[in-house]
């Protein structure tokens, strides 16, 4: 038995498929697009008329700003529902320690093993600081320090997600981050989901919120009683989390103004259409979430879709994923893997599969890509799941200039620069003269001061 799947079809040699493409990008980004009936019809419940998406986020962060945890714990109550109180809304220790004791000790083993292979990749690319001697009395030098406090979104509507706790968490732990903030909505797959709050007990995560949306990052982002405010605020959430981040960038930082899921996976004649569908369905069933095959091979489209149509009518969220494959899904003919490089980097996909023979030159002239899986037998869910780096990744096309959440993100780097006379005297005709260009008098006499003061120095 299989499900009809009509998918949009795109041929490079009949049609501009960068055209198809930009239309799909628009349609699936953070501009207020896609927002379903049901949203839309609270939007009006709640505030009282048609908001826009954009709109609705600014009214909940200016209002959370004014009013603090009130106004936090009001739209709480009018967004999920939930009736909580300043006791209520931090998850107790209590309730932590509860949860880890009632956890599957195997799916403990499987946090600690990911923890560990998370740990493991992260430390492994922490920069180092830098110091560079440029002459006699001239240093200069850079230096990592980690950020103090940050705050994590973890999403929790439509399922449990302990791999977002873990890879938003253990990156902040890797750079040294010493207070760690998870806010996750309060709904039985986010602050009540005893599996989510046992992977936070298990990482050492004391401060867990029962927060979400719009209201947990401006609340993260202004301070309100109770929650402190935070340095930097990541990780994913539905269109209106990553409005609110946008809206609250320059009071904190953020990781990325993320969109819906998407994948890219590039095949040639050696790659299986059974694997190549199951990794379009990984995606699309994120739903929304984007999922195109680019290939050369004539035939492989009729056979993927035929996998994607018996894998759809048996997978628990097949009809979800079906929908998203329709709405937001491409498959793509290219004439030759040169026109499927181009096309990619045009694409900027936040999971890239090249499913090839001989993936790694291929890979070399893809250079916008948030995460990239080479070959047939690595497929996007190692990645989202347990191979090391973080699945918080850029989506819409940001992957042309953004990059992957990491250990990284965390540090701030702070420039060391440090002279003695000689080196002074080294550097100030430069300084004077670009002083004098510049019309900065007091820059130059900075300089100018110093080196008088020193040729009046007995034995100057």
């Amino acid at each position: 038995m299989s499900v009809p799947l009509r998918m949009n079809l795109i041929h490079c040699a009949h049609q501009d498929a960068s055209e198809a493409i930009r239309r799909l990008r628009d349609h699936l980004g953070v501009k207020g697009d896609v927002v379903s009936p049901q949203g839309q019809a609270k939007t009006v419940a709640v505030f009282g008329e048609p908001l826009t998406p954009q709109q609705v986020v600014e009214r909940i962060c200016k209002d959370v700003r004014q009013r603090g945890l009130t106004a936090v714990l009001d739209y709480t109550a009018k967004l999920d529902g939930v009736e909580l109180n300043p006791d209520t809304v931090r998850v107790s220790q209590a309730e932590l320690q509860a949860a880890y004791d009632r956890a599957n000790p195997a799916y403990l083993n499987t946090l600690r093993a990911i923890r560990d292979n998370i740990l493991a990749y992260q430390r492994a690319i922490l920069p180092h600081d830098v110091s560079v001697n440029r002459g006699p009395g001239w240093d200069v030098g850079l230096r990592y320090r980690p950020l103090k406090r940050a705050g994590m979104c973890v999403p929790g509507g439509a399922a449990a997600y302990p791999s977002s706790v873990l890879m938003t968490v253990v990156p902040a732990q890797a750079a040294g981050v010493a207070e760690i903030v998870v806010v996750v909505p309060p709904t039985r797959f986010g602050g009540y989901n005893q599996d989510l709050l046992a992977a936070c007990h298990l990482l050492g995560v004391r401060e867990v919120y029962r927060i979400g949306g719009a209201q947990a990052v401006a609340a993260l982002a202004f301070g309100v009683e109770g929650i402190p405010q935070v340095d930097k605020i990541v990780g994913p959430g539905n269109l209106f989390v990553a409005l609110a981040k946008k809206f609250v960038y320059g009071e904190v930082d953020i990781d990325s103004i993320a969109g819906p899921s998407e994948v890219v996976v590039i095949a040639d004649e050696t790659a299986r259409p059974q694997y190549v569908a199951a990794d379009l369905i990984s995606q699309a069933e994120h739903s929304p979430g984007s999922s195109i095959l680019i290939t050369w091979v004539p035939g492989l489209i009729e056979r993927v879709q035929a996998a994607l149509e018996e894998q759809l009518a048996f997978l628990d969220r097949g009809a979800l994923a079906l929908d998203s494959l329709e709405r937001f899904g491409a498959l793509i003919q290219v004439r030759d893997p040169d026109e499927a490089v181009s096309l990619t980097n045009l694409i900027a996909p936040e999971h890239l599969h090249i499913s090839t023979a001989n993936p790694n030159p291929l890979a070399e002239r893809l250079v916008n890509a948030g995460a990239i899986f080479l070959g047939h037998e690595t497929p996007v869910a190692l990645g989202d799941y347990a191979a090391g780096p973080s699945h918080v990744l850029p989506t819409g096309g940001t992957a042309r200039w953004a990059s992957g959440l990491s250990a990284i993100d965390f540090l701030k780097r702070s420039s060391l620069i440090q002279v003695d006379r000689r080196g002074l005297q080294t550097l100030s005709e430069d300084v004077r003269r670009l002083a004098d260009v510049e019309g900065l008098t007091a820059h130059r006499y900075s300089v100018d001061v110093r080196l008088a003061d020193a040729d009046s120095q007995p034995g100057g």
